[in-house]
């Protein structure tokens, strides 16, 4: 007999086994298996891509050694710096300062920078800056928000150092200005992509070039880009060469909120992952419209459906749910056996009377045994069921 029942309920547990929770999930895990290998990739990918961007020590691609060897051979020196202290105190008039990312500049950075440079009587070039930082940097400066389509671009202003090298690769952001004096070389579409503002204080000035293109060591034997490079950063005989870095003290900025301070890159691989745990859920839910009554396959006794229910209930700790079914069905049960048809079997000025008539009882035992509230605890729901079959008992004795 215990044998008998252990078979009984091994069969219609309801918890799912190792063997059908690895079925269903396994989809999902090789999922994001395959998501989180493509953005390691990607991120390899493109890690190598920058390394060394426009750094003068780099023979890379992208790195800008070939442009300080030639300076190098003209007698001009080339400094790297990673900090606004180091670029703040190399600043002069005979030192050429090149901001290869001002954009990553902070904006207490920029103002700093702006600060420190405007009055040194040297040169400033910055390179590619956007509309986050050219407004700072060279005031009366705005980033169009449109790029240049060419590239390659003729000088098309009076500016010697563009009219000795000629054509060069300069498209890509484009300004405008109302800075006084300023000259406008390399136009695309009317707006320049490379101009010469001259400083108010002293001889300086500040160059805002467009494309980063002429600095690159891929691109430097290309047209006029070595030309036009050596002659903006050659016209002093020092270079600083300042290359935004987050080890920079500098950087912190308390105004920014904690989403200014995470990269980009993460930003969009969370949305990548947002999505694509919308789309397993939508994979998994399999049942997208309303929910369509089928025939069973195969005939359930009626007991295993009362067991698994009871187990549902008992799992969730749902008494007030068992006690309101065994409830409702001895009501329903029982309204025909006292002349009351089904649809009043539920209201208690209907049901109570004609049972206590019938069995000669006060009403208030009855009304809280069919309509009292749910049960405190397991043994109290227990002894409810037997108080119904009880009652049910009694009222269909002769």
């Amino acid at each position: 007999m215990t044998s008998e029942a252990t078979t009984t309920l091994s069969s219609t547990s309801a918890s799912p086994t190792a063997r059908q929770v690895w079925t269903r999930s396994r989809g999902v895990l090789l999922a994001l298996v395959i998501l989180l290998a493509a953005a390691v990739a990607i991120a390899v990918v493109r890690s190598d891509a920058q390394h060394g961007r426009l750094d003068p020590r780099s023979a890379d691609p992208g790195g800008s050694r070939a442009v300080a060897e030639l300076l190098a051979d003209r007698g001009v020196t080339t400094r790297v710096v990673t900090t606004l202290k180091e670029a703040g105190t190399a600043a002069g008039p005979d030192t050429t300062l090149l901001i290869a990312r001002p954009d990553l500049l902070t904006s207490r950075q920029q103002d700093r920078l702006r600060s420190v440079f405007s009055g040194s009587g040297g040169r400033t070039v910055l390179v590619a800056p956007g509309a986050p930082s050219v407004g700072t940097l060279a005031p009366g400066v705005d980033a169009d928000p449109t790029p240049s389509v060419d590239s390659t671009l003729p000088p098309a202003c009076a500016l010697p150092a563009a009219r000795r090298a000629g054509t060069a690769d300069t498209g890509g952001i484009r300004y405008t200005t109302d800075a006084p004096a300023a000259d406008s070389c390399y136009l695309s579409a009317g707006l320049p992509t490379l101009l010469r503002i001259p400083t108010a204080e002293g001889n300086g000035d500040t160059v805002v070039l467009g494309a980063p293109d002429i600095l690159r060591n891929n691109r430097l034997d290309e047209r006029g880009n070595a030309s036009l490079a050596l002659q903006l950063l050659g016209s002093r005989s020092h270079v600083v060469w300042y290359l935004p870095s987050l080890s920079d003290d500098s950087a912190t900025d308390d105004d920014r909120s904690f989403l200014d301070l995470v990269p980009s890159g993460w930003l969009w691989g969370t949305l990548q992952l947002f999505i694509a745990a919308v789309l397993a859920a939508l994979w998994r839910a399999r049942r997208l419209g309303p929910l369509v009554p089928e025939r069973l396959p195969v005939a359930i006794r009626a007991s295993e459906t009362v067991e698994g229910r009871a187990r549902l209930y008992r799992k969730s700790d749902a008494r007030d749910r068992a006690a309101g079914a065994l409830r409702s069905t001895t009501r329903t049960r029982l309204a025909p056996l006292v002349g009351v048809s089904p649809a009043q079997a539920h209201a208690p000025e209907a049901l109570l009377p004609a049972l206590s008539a019938q069995l000669r009882r006060e009403g208030q035992p009855l009304h809280s045994l069919l309509f009292g509230p749910p049960p405190r605890d397991d043994a109290a729901l227990i002894a409810l069921a037997d108080q119904l079959d009880a009652l049910e008992s009694e009222v269909r004795r002769p």
